[in-house]
């Protein structure tokens, strides 16, 4: 509330009817929203909301993927080292180039298993993922590509049955 100098000269509150500005005059009348702002206010926050829920989601699809990668990476370090000591070899399964997954440690929470397959020349690591909110869960398929002479490995994500879009940037097709 504000003061003015009455004819007197005395100072006096001002109300809203002896107020000299008509906008501030109906602001001192004025005490909360209208339902019509309310509502509006609710369907902004709605429309917003329906635009964010499905981006969000695939995000974090996206993110638990991205799980499979970082614990593969330890897998392409054994395939790797393994495969320059016997560039002939054929590997059958994890423990022929002396790498273990065990499903249930704390290490992980959306990967159910990691396979190594194939001969040196090209290994496949399988990495199945689980809980990711995707159904069927994406099954990441990375393909080591070993270049002559050089002794390193080039190497290749794919999946055949999830969508480009849910699969982390490395990945994509």
């Amino acid at each position: 509330m504000g003061f003015q100098y009455d004819q007197m000269g005395q100072l006096s509150p001002m109300t809203a009817k002896n107020h000299p500005n008509a906008f501030t005059r109906n602001l001192l009348h004025y005490r909360g929203f209208t339902l019509i702002e309310l509502m509006i206010v609710i369907a902004i926050v709605a429309i917003i909301l329906a635009l964010a829920l499905p981006v969000y989601s695939n995000y974090t699809i996206r993110a638990k993927v991205t799980e499979g990668l970082s614990l593969a990476n330890s897998t392409k370090t054994a395939v790797s080292s393994a495969c320059i000591e016997d560039p002939l070899l054929n590997i059958a399964d994890n423990s022929m180039v002396g790498y273990g997954f065990s499903e249930g440690t704390d290490a992980e929470d959306y990967v159910a298993d990691i396979q190594v397959r194939g001969p040196c020349r090209s290994p496949l690591i399988t990495v199945t993922t689980k809980n990711t909110g995707q159904s069927p869960d994406p099954v990441l398929l990375m393909t080591g590509d070993l270049t002559a002479g050089s002794g390193k490995f080039e190497w290749k994500c794919s999946s055949s049955n999830t969508p480009n879009w849910l699969l982390p940037n490395s990945c994509r097709s």
